[in-house]
């Protein structure tokens, strides 16, 4: 192969690439299938691998999907997207699982993974469901919030996959109670925990003044910024979620000024003597 075909190949992938992350990014599945497919017949590519397996599983082909993600596991041992979803698309494949309403999960707006100061936050799930009914989902899912007498669960369609963690699902239920609406999505997704994000969407007039997440209230409320890059609809979401941290606590500013400081005479001559 002479230098200039090989500058034609790596032109042809990347132009593959772009086109196969837009049609996804419009949710353009079966051509995001065709587009990597033909990226592969280039040569393996791991993130390739990695978008089909994306496309596969959202059309709900989860068993091509998986072998779509062994190979790009068969090619980086350590890739997390592919072995998170290995793990997750075998326990599908294996078991009686279906998407919540025997359909597919509804992928929440984009607006919902834009923060704003003391209208958004995030939560951890605890009293997870069984991994069967957990399976079908991926980051990016639409959560509905409800309320059970003082908890706050988290439901995909009409399956519960768990509870708000009280510190947040506590003041959020009551906010609720009073008129306040919700939206939430999924950010992160493993067998042993998973995490949402919740975006105030409606303010009752009986809660003015009221917080929804008090630890981001001290910014201006006009402050705004993206919670991730792109869309929920991103190959690398899973790992982008993985930097995901708890709230940041309230910091006391620091005194950077510096102490006034005034030596006595005797030490002013000692100091300008020599050694």
């Amino acid at each position: 192969m002479t230098l200039g075909d090989t500058d034609l190949t790596i032109r042809q992938r990347r132009q593959l690439a772009e086109t196969a992350i837009a049609q996804a990014t419009h949710g353009e599945w079966d051509a995001a299938v065709e587009t990597n497919q033909q990226l592969l017949e280039l040569g393996p590519d791991t993130d390739a691998y990695n978008r089909l397996g994306k496309a596969l599983a959202e059309l709900g082909r989860h068993a091509e999907a998986l072998e779509a993600y062994e190979h790009a596991l068969g090619r980086d041992a350590t890739n997390r997207i592919a072995e998170r979803n290995v793990a997750r698309l075998r326990v599908l494949v294996g078991g009686e699982a279906s998407a919540p309403d025997n359909g597919k999960a509804e992928k929440a707006s984009a607006a919902d993974f834009i923060e704003e100061m003391g209208k958004t936050g995030h939560a951890r799930l605890i009293n997870l469901a069984a991994a069967l009914q957990l399976a079908p989902l991926t980051p990016g899912d639409a959560v509905e919030l409800a309320l059970d007498g003082e908890l706050l669960v988290a439901r995909v369609g009409e399956a519960e996959v768990g509870q708000v963690e009280p510190r947040v699902g506590a003041r959020l239920a009551k906010l609720m109670k009073g008129g306040n609406r919700y939206e939430a999505a999924i950010t992160v997704l493993d067998r042993e925990e998973v995490r949402i994000i919740i975006r105030e969407v409606f303010a009752h007039p009986d809660n003015f003044g009221k917080v929804s997440f008090p630890g981001s209230a001290t910014a201006r409320s006009g402050d705004v910024r993206p919670y991730m890059k792109g869309t929920p609809l991103r190959y690398d979401d899973e790992e982008e979620s993985e930097e995901l941290e708890e709230e940041p606590e309230e910091v006391e500013e620091l005194d950077t000024s510096l102490p006034e400081f005034s030596a006595e005479p005797e030490l002013e001559e000692e100091l300008l003597e020599e050694p």
